[in-house]
């Protein structure tokens, strides 16, 4: 038995949503039903629950550019009625069943989430295909929808940290598709139409882009035949997908936006990689090492813990499917943010210029290893880690490689990437705040 099957067995009885005791072994299996729809399954039937995770490649960068939102409110109007059922009957039959069924957008894909009690898998499913293949858009549905999704988006243009985060993204990805938020603004959504709404589920929702991951109490033959019930009814194909690479751009620039606020917050970044990218693990335990391992990171220790410079202080890597980032945001007094700001820049040399100690190194490999299978925390997570090692071609077994990949990254590889990715005369900047004088 590979080590993937001894990581998944170790944490079984955290995995699947409180099993009494660990399932004795989980294999990942590769389900094809009889119409050709793949499917990746872990099985357990220690309780009886079913998780489903479904992706579609291509989100709201599709969106057309005069109707941004329409991805996300597309998503949340699925399950608001399909077929026969009104909203209300809808939501009724879920509710009954307790069945969890909801739909989301991003940048680059379009999701939808399944929940179900194993007794109610087959009417779970059947709303689940109703909701994909005939959502009924009725106008008390979009209406109230839309009235929830601008108040939202009136609340985020009080929040400093979307304001910050959406104008940089409008500034590196400028003429681009990311330049747009994936909520859209206020007139746009004011703007989207039922023919909008159904335009956008025949661009989106097709079997060519479509990838599923499957946990819990159901068996191969029965998934394959609740795979063509359910998603057989898709177009087998859309329309290519449209949306370019690009490389982040307004290196350098910094920018305030002028509010009367307690304290500063902004948002700042360099170009980073992709997840395909061969330097992907280097860049991982190098940005743990930055500012993406908490407490543990040179930036929280430098700026808050021995400065007490800023409340909080973070990177990441952000692996767009068209753009890689390392994105970072810091919140702190306005009298100390220039100084704030000077020490990230300061940290992100000496880090490029000097590398990780090996204390750092093999502390942040530790962690990184230690910490990935708790992650694994319900049937929901391991179907979206499904999901997502389809997604990046990272087959069956990568769970099985990961902690080598990890413990193989050295202080050298830290120092190559590092010359790569971390130039802090290239850091872009907005921040939210008081002008100082």
């Amino acid at each position: 038995m590979p080590r993937l099957l001894a990581v998944f067995a170790l944490v079984a009885g955290l995995l699947l949503s409180g099993l009494s005791a660990p399932a004795a072994a989980v294999t990942v299996e590769k389900v094809v039903s009889p119409g050709g729809i793949e499917a990746w399954l872990v099985r357990d039937h220690s309780n009886p629950i079913i998780a489903l995770e479904l992706s579609f490649r291509g989100g709201a960068a599709l969106d057309p550019a005069d109707k941004s939102g329409l991805a996300v409110m597309t998503a949340a109007l699925l399950d608001e009625g399909a077929g026969p059922y009104d909203s209300q009957a809808f939501q009724r039959m879920l509710e009954d069943r307790v069945i969890g069924l909801s739909f989301d957008a991003g940048r680059d894909g379009f999701r939808g989430h399944l929940k179900t009690l194993t007794e109610h898998r087959d009417k779970a499913f059947e709303l689940f295909r109703l909701a994909l293949t005939q959502p009924r858009f009725d106008k008390p549905a979009v209406e109230r929808i839309r009235g929830q999704i601008v108040a939202g988006l009136m609340r985020e243009s009080e929040s400093p940290e979307t304001l910050a985060a959406k104008a940089w993204f409008q500034a590196v990805f400028a003429g681009h598709p990311y330049a747009r938020s994936p909520r859209g603004e206020i007139a746009s959504v004011k703007a989207i139409k039922a023919a909008d709404l159904k335009a956008a589920v025949r661009r989106l929702l097709a079997r060519d882009r479509m990838t599923i991951g499957v946990v819990g109490d159901i068996d191969p033959p029965e998934l394959g035949r609740l795979l063509d019930a359910t998603f057989g009814g898709l177009p087998a194909s859309a329309a290519p997908l449209t949306v370019p690479d690009i490389r982040p751009g307004a290196a350098g620039m910094v920018k305030t936006i002028e509010r009367d606020i307690p304290q500063t917050v902004a948002t700042f970044g360099l170009a980073g990689i992709k997840r395909d990218d061969p330097d992907w693990y280097a860049a991982t335990v190098m940005n743990h090492i930055l500012g993406g391992g908490g407490f543990a990171s040179r930036l929280t220790e430098e700026v808050r813990e021995k400065r007490g410079l800023a409340y909080s202080v973070w990177t990441g890597l952000v692996p767009l499917d068209h753009a890689g980032l390392i994105l970072g945001g810091v919140a702190t007094q306005t009298s100390r943010f220039d100084e704030s700001v000077a020490l990230i820049r300061e940290e992100i040399r000496k880090l490029r210029d000097d590398g990780p100690t090996e204390a750092e190194l093999a502390d942040a490999k530790t962690y990184l290893n230690g910490s990935f299978p708790l992650q694994l925390d319900s049937t929901v997570a391991i179907a979206q880690v499904l999901v997502q090692l389809q997604t990046d071609r990272l087959g069956p077994d990568f769970l099985d490689r990961r902690p080598a990949l990890i413990a193989a990254v050295t202080r050298d590889d830290i120092r190559r990437v590092a010359a790569r990715l971390l130039d802090p005369a290239a850091l872009t900047l907005v921040s939210v705040g008081r002008a100082q004088k």
